[in-house]
């Protein structure tokens, strides 16, 4: 049986066939709710393979098919993976049509037995990301024209696998950083506590992300450790990309929403507000300061003050998204504390804004323009999932998980946070609204710009 997915994008065809054949793309197309991880992308559409790796150890091997390959109109992919998933046939043909000059219609047909309702939230999905994409590229190609070189940090995690990937289809170079030997043109070893000499050299721009996650109980060794692997690992990059000798012009550092403090109230919170106290405003303040050195050197810093993320493969919606779809959820407390949430897409999106635009410096409120509070946010979550959300989380329950400290910093957090400095640059926001955000990650998107047919 053949299952089809169409819609129009509002791209050039031969700019949707080249975001399809950079590095990235694959990453980009799978959905985060799957339990998917790329393993290797296709080093082209011609004649290579993607490799994913399923749970159980499995490999999923889909072959480009040269019979198949026709740019820019299309390209098709079989499987070849061994038994047992190798013994499912699929055929997935993607084709491309000019619609006038500007516009592109997308078709994606799979010739397979599996059932059409297994797969189609992923086609919206892919075709909704295909568009967000190719607009924000065209967005940040008004403010800067040219390919950029970028060297990322922590570009193996939840945000820097979204932010190199779309970094990457736009046509844009990534360096990735790496603490351990490289292996790779693409890769450069990086001694956080001794940058090499030549570390940045013939880099337009550096994303620092690497960190400690926060989430723990906050215990001495795990505060140290937070802090141990943001300031001085800061301090040490910004210096030296403050002397490098063709070196980058802009030096963007994540951040933290922790710098208002965890209890806030009813106060909204821009880049103006001061900071709060507590462990995390403290160490977010010397992390941001650690990047003076490159300011100083005339390079624009950018601090990317970052909400809670929201996507099924990190972070908070990690850790509810099992509970939650077995009708286990519920508020958190009393429910009243406010939530400063941000898309996983929408923050990738303000790195490439941090990167291109020259009008970026300073903090910017990773956050989406809509906090709610825990009690809406379950509520929006259930109904997503199509489940009840009458289980409440006393809030003894985080203080055993992180003790005291780490329940009041991060379970119990109440920051009314707004992205003031992103809506007075009239930044366009992919979900702007929690129930957009949340039907995106854990598809549930509805039929829309685009068409299915079996």
């Amino acid at each position: 049986m053949e299952l089809t997915h169409s819609s129009v994008v509002d791209a050039p065809v031969e700019e949707v066939f080249a975001w399809h054949s950079r590095p990235g793309a694959i990453t980009r197309l799978t959905p985060p709710w799957q339990p998917v991880r790329v393993l290797a992308e296709s080093s082209s559409l011609r004649d290579g393979q993607a490799v994913l790796g399923l749970p159980g150890g499995f490999r999923w091997v889909a072959a480009h098919q040269p019979d198949g390959y026709d740019p820019p109109h299309r390209f098709v992919d079989a499987l070849v993976s061994r038994p047992p998933v190798g013994a499912l046939p699929w055929r997935h043909t993607h084709r491309f049509t000019a619609v006038g000059d500007q516009r592109t219609r997308v078709d994606d047909a799979i010739d397979t037995p599996v059932p059409g309702c297994a797969l189609r939230a992923m086609l919206r999905y892919r075709h909704a990301q295909l568009a967000e994409d190719l607009a924000a590229h065209a967005r940040y190609r008004s403010l800067s024209d040219r390919a950029l070189t970028v060297a990322v940090t922590g570009s193996s995690g939840l945000v820097g696998s979204a932010v190199t990937a779309l970094l990457s289809t736009g046509g844009h170079r990534v360096i990735r950083l790496v603490r351990r030997a490289a292996r790779h043109r693409d890769e450069r070893r990086w001694d956080p506590l001794d940058p090499a000499v030549d570390l940045l050299r013939g880099v337009d721009a550096v994303i620092h992300l690497a960190g400690e996650p926060i989430v723990g109980r906050f215990t001495q060794a795990h505060k140290a450790a937070v802090r141990d692997s943001r300031v001085e690992p800061t301090r040490l990059l910004a210096m030296r990309a403050a002397t490098t000798p063709d070196g980058p012009g802009a030096f963007v550092s994540a951040s933290a929403i922790g710098i208002y403090g965890p209890d806030r109230g009813e106060e909204p919170l821009t880049e103006d507000s001061e900071r709060g106290d507590g462990f995390l405003a403290e160490v977010v303040a010397d992390w941001e300061a650690a990047t003076a050195p490159a300011e100083r050197a005339g390079l624009r810093c950018v601090q990317v003050r970052t909400g809670i993320v929201q996507s099924p493969g990190g972070g908070t919606l990690q850790l509810l998204y099992p509970l939650f779809a077995a009708g286990l959820g519920g508020r958190l407390g009393d429910g009243r504390q406010w939530l400063s949430w941000i898309g996983i897409d929408d923050l990738a999106e303000i790195y490439l804004r941090a990167v291109c635009d020259p009008a970026a410096a300073g903090p910017l409120n990773a956050v989406a323009p809509n906090p709610a509070r825990n009690e809406d946010y379950t509520r929006v979550l259930a109904t997503v999932l199509r489940r009840p959300a009458v289980v409440p989380v006393p809030a003894l329950a985080p203080r055993i998980l992180l003790g005291q400290e780490g329940a009041g910093e991060l379970a119990l957090a109440d920051q009314h946070v707004r992205p003031a400095r992103l809506l007075a640059a009239e930044h366009v926001f992919r979900h702007a609204e929690l129930r957009s955000a949340l039907r995106h990650v854990l598809g549930a998107l509805p039929p829309s710009r685009a068409s299915d047919a079996a």
